[in-house]
């Protein structure tokens, strides 16, 4: 047979096919013909397929669509970042929501990540246990601002408004203690310790309204590193603030403002002036002992006796007046009734036996507290004897500072979680208003004064000074001193400036109080059509 193509080797046309082979083989010099055999796919992408594989399949017979690609992919994101997130046993709550939402067809792309991280939000949020929304946009890998819309339209769609519970900052307390690093290596039952005490100080943040109108997470950080200290475990608040992705800077204010209200709270013990926030540390066993007292008291119930800190402060008070006592002794180089006078008012000498009736002595509290002070400090164990014919056997009083170490009892409800109404029901000594309030009002007050200020300036250059030098009858409180070149310098600056425009323009002074110049320019100035 002929053929078109050559022979490879001597370049003739005169083939023949070997009968038991297969193969084509030239006539005249008898070699085998490479490529003989050779499907060319001419076809297209619906020619003839052959033992080929095509890009989309994963062999013969078993071709997957788009659709089922989409949902593999999917499904191994949902199982990932719920694997990140530790809710591995919520991933078919998640996937079902996920479901319910995209109506079946799940999805790909970023977007799709954040619903995962919002639905995975919104379930443990339903079930009481709410993930950190920080946390979740880390693992994600999206903004928290993009996250919280996301979750708003998640909770919209599912109309979860009316029954969403609130954040629960116990719980997220207790499982940023038990996960940290920093307390990987305390004992368990300090551990244990430390979380009542925790959720005990945080739910009086709460009562104090440090948490109102803040993020839950800087407040966590804040009272587990006062916590850790009080404790004598080492926890920096940089590191604790980075593990749970809240902003150090607003930490260390969360920790401000909570060692300011418990020096608050402490101007109710006996030291409570000397109280400040660089010894509120020292003194907390005793506040924290008072406040759980006073929450266990019932509505109107009165004080029964002085050992409200656990210390019998009867016997302390009458171990410090005792005419035999080292206390005085080593104050005095003596013992000298006169010198008691400084500190109590007392008739005369032979009155001393009624010393034993505490009520009836007028002792003021300061100087209450200074005996009570001294007294621990220069005598950590004091002997209270009687010999005489008058004394009567009376049993030992013995102070030891180191017995505070025990001062924790934890028997208060708000070692627990409370309910908000539960809580607020509470009384721990002392209630604040809200910081964000008060500070506000301070600003407002501020911006008041800076308006009346504005105000003198204008009618100043409309209208000016007389020869009393007043304005309009009001004496200027502006009038500085004169420099020697008879100079008047104001103290005015940029927020002066934008108030005294917005006067002129005619705004509301209770719309300036509020502060938002932005709003105020771009309303009353920028789009009046005044120059």
């Amino acid at each position: 047979m002929s053929s078109s193509r050559a022979c490879a080797e001597c370049n003739k046309t005169s083939f023949s096919r070997d009968d038991i082979t297969g193969q084509l083989a030239c006539s005249t010099c008898g070699a085998i013909q490479p490529f003989d055999q050779f499907d060319a796919q001419i076809g297209g992408i619906t020619g003839i397929q052959g033992t080929f594989i095509r890009l989309g399949t994963t062999g013969s017979g078993s071709v997957y669509t788009y659709k089922e690609r989409k949902h593999f992919a999917a499904n191994s994101l949902i199982d990932e970042l719920t694997s990140r997130l530790g809710l591995g046993s919520k991933s078919n709550e998640i996937r079902s929501m996920i479901s319910d939402i995209t109506e079946g067809e799940f999805g790909q792309g970023n977007w799709f990540s954040v619903l995962i991280g919002s639905c995975a939000y919104v379930v443990m949020r339903k079930d009481d246990r709410p993930l950190p929304m920080a946390e979740v946009a880390s693992a994600v890998g999206c903004d928290v601002y993009e996250l919280g819309r996301m979750i708003l339209r998640v909770v919209d769609f599912l109309d979860l408004r009316s029954d969403f519970p609130e954040f629960d900052i116990v719980h997220s307390l207790e499982r940023t203690l038990k996960n940290s690093h920093c307390f990987e290596d305390v004992d368990g039952s300090k551990l244990d310790t430390m979380k009542k005490q925790g959720v005990f100080l945080i739910q009086c943040a709460v009562k104090w309204f440090l948490s109102t109108g803040r993020r839950p997470l800087p407040l966590v950080v804040a009272v587990l590193v006062f916590v850790a200290e009080l404790n004598q475990v080492e926890v920096r608040i940089e590191e604790l603030a980075t593990e749970v992705h809240a902003a150090v800077s607003t930490c260390r204010a969360r920790y401000k403002e909570l060692l300011e209200t418990l020096v608050k709270a402490a101007q109710v013990l006996p030291w409570g002036k000397d109280v400040t926030t660089k010894n509120i540390v020292k003194n907390a066993p005793f506040l924290i002992q008072y406040m759980e007292k006073k929450s266990m008291a019932r509505p109107g119930e009165k004080r029964k006796s002085l050992d409200e800190l656990g210390l019998n402060m009867e016997d302390v008070i009458k171990e410090c007046l005792r005419q035999n006592n080292a206390y005085t002794e080593s104050r005095t180089g003596g013992t000298s009734s006169q010198n008691d006078s400084q500190y109590f008012s007392t008739q005369s000498d032979v009155e001393r036996p009624g010393i034993e009736d505490v009520d009836r002595m007028e002792i003021s509290p300061e100087c209450l507290s200074m005996m009570y002070r001294e007294f621990l400090n220069e005598n950590p164990s004091a002997y209270n004897s009687r010999s005489g014919e008058n004394a009567h056997k009376r049993s030992t009083f013995k102070f030891d500072i180191r017995d505070c170490w025990e001062w924790w009892e934890g028997k208060s409800e708000l070692s627990k979680k409370l309910l908000l109404k539960q809580l607020l029901e509470k009384d721990v000594g002392v209630d604040t208003m809200p910081p964000s309030f008060v500070a506000g009002q301070v600003k407002c007050r501020m911006r008041r004064e800076r308006i009346n200020a504005a105000k003198l300036r204008i009618e100043k250059i409309m209208h000016p000074l007389d020869a009393n030098g007043t304005v309009n009858g009001m004496v200027d409180p502006e009038k500085k001193s004169k420099k020697r070149r008879g100079m008047v310098v104001d103290d005015v600056d940029w927020e002066d400036l934008i108030i005294e425009t917005l006067i002129i323009h005619g705004v509301k002074e209770e719309e300036i109080e509020k502060g938002h110049y932005n709003t105020l320019l771009d309303l009353h100035v920028f789009n009046s059509g005044t120059v």
